[in-house]
Order: structure tokens, then C-alpha cells, then sequence
């Protein structure tokens, strides 16, 4: 039986626009000026929720001309810093939330640390002074306010936690966001609290480099927002989807994400950074693609304040050029990406780039500060993804039998992971070390293993160079076949699973804000592509690249 999906015009979202327009206009036909003031904050964050951001601050706008009692201007400035961040007006953002978290700490201390932790995503998010809601002064202000009540929640704990990584450093938070991730997994929560705090759950896995939660937390956030129809948060937590896949190497379920983020926002009309498509490019190592998005990412970042932005194509330049060879761009950006905040999980990914780029120009006393700070995070965080990569780099960095075993230690606990891309990569270097100790026996396992794994997963650049360093120890290579699906495109690779799926062309059209016809047109290249002839057969010819992921 096929599971069922709902078209965008079929879930809630709808409602979400209909109960936020007959809030708009009960309020106006409201004459007793306290009462029209309070349901026009209702239908200010009704419309919030449904991402009319424009409609939203036209009704706040009439709220605050009201009377309002002091909670109630509180939670429009709440609101206002909400719609700011949302909307893309980060370095405004963090200013407007520190405000209202102080205006609620005499009236509601759970509230006000609710806010300070949305203050201080913000501010992560902008990485500047941003008119003074930098982020060293929110994390201040957040450990000078009234403590949580006991027992803490889930958002107080990564409150803290966070704060402490600012302010004192990664191992001095670690601790407490560790306890943050495992209240965040076991607490039943309602709909609407985990669509409001999902990716702050998701950043504090990332942080911690616990891919586990990552993949819990990101899953249930998606499906959350899906069910809900809640077009604020969706291309968020689908964004953050497809970085859990990409890490794991499922590159097709990535790029399904990917388009899904695309349609959502054409349907919105919103402004989303396309972090997901960079990140799958850079990996991939489409240069034409990746480039594109990187030129175009870095005038919007700096046009819209968002230093974490800033960061992360710094850190997708450095793994494309990693993969291209070029080590010097890719120590470039990577120094500027692992000089960010260390409470920004890719300035922390920053750092293994960095260190591999160094090592390859045989610069490694470059790598020095980087691989201290990589150290003191896997040492903190004690999972084998960090502890794994921390040993890759490790390896780069030492000599003759100390290298080796860091290397073998790399691949023992990377492989106990999903995280099938970091794997690849540790054989790879594994290889390259191998070859230039003139040991080429033994770097020709691993560099198979590292090519075989590369472009399965279609890391094409890094594949690239296991090739040329397999070749270099003698071995003929053969030309790379792609497996059936990495032929198609994304658009292409979304229809053919919906309609593997058992959606019709119909159902798929509306999923995907096209026509019936453009569907079957899509359709009628896959079957080209795919060799087949008919639906019934989409399954097998996909089953392959299904059971790799």
C-alpha cells in the first residue's frame, strides 16, 4: 500500500491563511479599542504562521495602536523580531528579540527564556554586533536572567548550553546541550512546539556532531511541518533534511528535498538561501553549479546580514576545492569559516577542511589552531563522527605509524556510521598516504574502496581524485558508469519516486505546483533514461540506488 501525501493545497495551510484572514477581520469590525487591539496581535501571529510576512506586520501595526496591557506589547515585539528573522531581515532581528525577552522577565521568566534562546539563534544566524544584539551580549544577557523552573525544559538546557559554548567555549557547553539533545528526543511535544523549536534541536545535534539526533530530530521536524502545513518552517526543516542525507551519502533523497524546498518557496513567493542545493553541489563537485550558487549566496548574505550564511558557503568553498585539488582556495575559505563562532556547527565542519587543505600544500602549521579547536569539540562531543574525523585530520598531520593508526582508526568508527561521505574520505586519504610511502599494494585497496564509494554516492570530484591517485600506483582505471537515477535530473528523480510511490499524474502535478502535462513529459524522460517502458517498472530500476541509500 502507497503511503497517501497531501497536496500543499490540501493541508492545513489553507485554514492557516482562512482562521488568520477572519481574525484580521473580526478585528476590524471590533469597536471596544482593547479587544479590536488584542485579536489584531492574534491575527498578526496568525499570519506569521502562515508566512505572510507583509500581511503580518500591517495587522501588528494596527495591534500596537491599541491599548496593550505590558505582556501583550511584549509579545508584539516578540512577534515583530519573529517576522524580521523570518523574512530575511536578520541584522534586525536579534535587537528586536533581546527586547522582548527582557520586557518579559519581570512578567513571565518561562517566556523570557524562551525568547532569549530565539534572541540568540538570531543572533548566531546574523554572527554580528547587528545593531546590539550581537551574539556574546544575548548570550550575556541569557545567563544573567532569572534561572528556568525545575525541573529545566529542553530549551532551557540548550539555552545554557549554548550560552556557555559562547561565552566559556565548546567543552564548557558541551555537557549541557548534551542533556538539551536527549530531552529534546524523549519530550511529547505538541505539533506546535516542535515546528518552533526544531531547528534549534537540529543545531544543537550538529553542534554536538550527533548525527543520530540529527536524523531523529530533523525527520520528526519535517513531518511536523508537512502535516501542519506550516510554510515558515517548512523550507527550514527540509533544508536541514537533505543536509542529513547528504552527509549519509544519499545524494537522490537529497536532491528530492532539494526540489521540495524550490517548490514550497516559488509557492510562497518567499526568500530562502538554497543552502541545501549549494551543499549537494559542492559535493558533489559540480564547479559551474556550486560556483553560481556561492556568487549568488554571498551578495545575498551580506545584502540580508546573515554571518551564518557567510560561514556556511565559506565552508562549501572549502570542500569543493577540496575535492577539485585546489588547496589553496579551500584553505582560504576554510580559515575564514572555522574562525566564526564556535557555536556554529560549519564553522566547526570548517575545521577538518582546513586542515586538509594545509597538509596538501604542506603548510601544517596552519592546521595547528584548527585541529586543537576539532580536538577539544570530539573530545567534548565523544561521538564516532567527531572522534572519527578529529582521527582523519589527526592523521594528516603526524608521521610513519602514528599516521596509520589514526587512519585506521578513522575508518573503524566512521564505519560504525551512516555518515557514508567522511568514510569515503578517510579511505581516500588513507590511499593518498599509502601511495606516497611507496606502499602502493596497500593503497590500492583503499583507494578502490574510496573511488567505488565516491561515485556510487556521486561525490564526483572526490572520486576524481582516488582515480588519478589509483592511476598513480599503476592501476588502470575504468571510465565511471553512473547507476540509472544519477542520470536523471532533480526534478526528474523527485517525479519518478512520486510515482513510484504510486501517486498519479495528477497527484503528482499538484504536489509539485505543475500541470498534469508537464508530468508526463518529465515521465516520458525517465522511461528514456531509465530504459523502461511503463510505472511497473520504475521500482526495479530504482531499487538499486534505493538500497545504497
Amino acid at each position: 500500500m502507497r503511503r497517501s501525501r497531501l497536496s500543499w493545497s490540501d493541508r492545513p495551510a489553507g485554514p492557516r491563511h482562512a482562521a488568520a484572514d477572519f481574525l484580521e477581520r473580526s478585528a476590524a469590525l471590533t469597536l471596544e479599542p482593547a479587544r479590536r487591539a488584542q485579536r489584531a496581535l492574534a491575527a498578526a501571529q496568525a499570519k506569521y504562521l502562515a508566512a505572510a510576512f507583509d500581511a503580518a506586520l500591517a495587522v501588528l501595526a494596527t495591534a500596537e495602536t491599541g491599548p496593550l496591557e505590558e505582556s501583550q506589547r511584549a509579545r508584539a515585539e516578540l512577534l515583530r523580531g519573529q517576522i524580521a528573522f523570518a523574512s530575511g531581515q536578520s541584522g534586525d532581528a536579534p535587537r528586536l528579540l533581546l527586547k522582548a525577552a527582557r520586557q518579559f522577565e519581570p512578567l513571565d521568566v518561562r517566556l523570557a527564556r524562551e525568547t532569549y534562546l530565539e534572541a540568540l539563534f538570531a543572533a548566531l544566524f546574523a554572527d554580528r554586533p547587528a545593531l546590539g544584539g550581537g551574539v556574546r551580549e544575548v548570550a550575556e544577557a541569557a545567563l544573567a536572567a532569572p534561572p528556568a523552573p525545575h525541573p529545566p525544559r529542553a530549551l532551557d538546557l540548550e539555552l545554557d548550553g549554548l550560552a556557555l559554548v559562547i561565552t566559556e567555549g565548546y567543552p564548557a557547553g558541551a555537557p549541557m546541550l548534551k542533556r538539551a539533545l536527549a530531552a529534546f528526543r524523549l519530550m511529547n511535544i505538541t505539533a506546535d512546539e516542535g515546528l518552533h523549536w526544531g531547528w534549534q534541536a537540529c543545531l544543537g545535534a550538529g553542534l554536538l556532531w550527533d548525527y543520530g539526533s540529527w536524523d531523529v530530530l530533523s525527520a520528526r521536524w519535517v513531518e511536523l511541518a508537512r502535516d501542519a502545513g506550516a510554510l515558515t518552517a517548512l523550507p527550514v526543516a527540509v533544508t536541514t533534511r537533505a543536509l542529513v542525507h547528504l552527509a549519509a551519502g544519499e545524494f537522490a533523497v537529497a536532491a528530492t528535498l532539494v526540489a521540495e524546498v524550490d517548490a514550497v518557496t516559488e509557492a510562497t513567493a518567499r526568500s530562502i538561501a538554497p543552502y541545501a542545493a549549494l551543499a549537494l553541489a559542492a559535493v558533489a563537485g559540480r564547479e559551474a553549479e556550486a560556483s553560481e550558487l556561492i556568487e549568488t549566496g554571498w551578495k545575498n548574505a551580506e545584502r540580508r546580514d546573515e554571518g551564518e550564511g557567510l560561514t556556511f558557503l565559506n565552508w562549501a568553498t572549502a570542500v569543493l576545492c577540496n575535492g577539485l585539488g585546489r588547496y589553496e582556495q579551500a584553505l582560504d575559505a576554510a580559515q575564514q569559516a572555522s574562525e566564526d563562532s564556535p557555536a556554529d556547527p560549519f564553522a566547526n565542519w570548517a575545521a577538518a577542511e582546513l586542515i586538509e587543505a594545509a597538509t596538501r600544500i604542506r603548510a601544517p602549521e596552519r592546521a595547528a589552531f584548527a585541529l586543537q579547536r576539532l580536538s577539544a569539540a570530539a573530545s567534548a562531543s565523544e561521538t564516532d563522527w567527531a572522534l572519527g574525523v578529529e582521527a582523519r585530520s589527526r592523521a594528516l598531520v603526524s608521521h610513519d605509524d602514528n599516521a596509520e593508526a589514526r587512519y585506521r582508526e578513522a575508518i573503524d568508527r566512521l564505519g560504525r556510521t551512516r555518515l557514508r561521505v567522511d568514510l569515503a574520505r578517510a579511505h581516500l586519504l588513507y590511499g593518498e598516504w599509502l601511495r606516497r610511502a611507496h606502499r602502493r599494494i596497500d593503497a590500492r585497496d583503499q583507494l578502490r574502496t574510496a573511488h567505488q564509494m565516491l561515485t556510487v554516492i556521486g561525490a564526483d570530484r572526490f572520486a576524481e581524485r582516488a582515480a588519478r591517485e589509483l592511476r598513480a600506483t599503476g592501476e588502470r582505471v575504468s571510465k565511471r558508469t553512473s547507476e540509472p537515477s544519477a542520470q536523471l535530473t532533480v526534478r526528474e528523480n523527485q517525479i519518478a519516486r512520486l510515482a513510484d510511490e504510486g501517486l498519479s499524474n495528477p497527484e503528482i502535478a499538484t504536489q509539485l505546483f505543475m500541470s498534469p502535462r508537464t508530468v508526463e513529459y518529465h515521465l516520458r524522460k525517465v522511461f528514456t533514461k531509465l530504459a523502461i517502458s511503463s510505472r511497473n517498472k520504475l521500482h526495479s530500476a530504482l531499487a538499486t540506488s534505493r538500497g545504497q541509500q
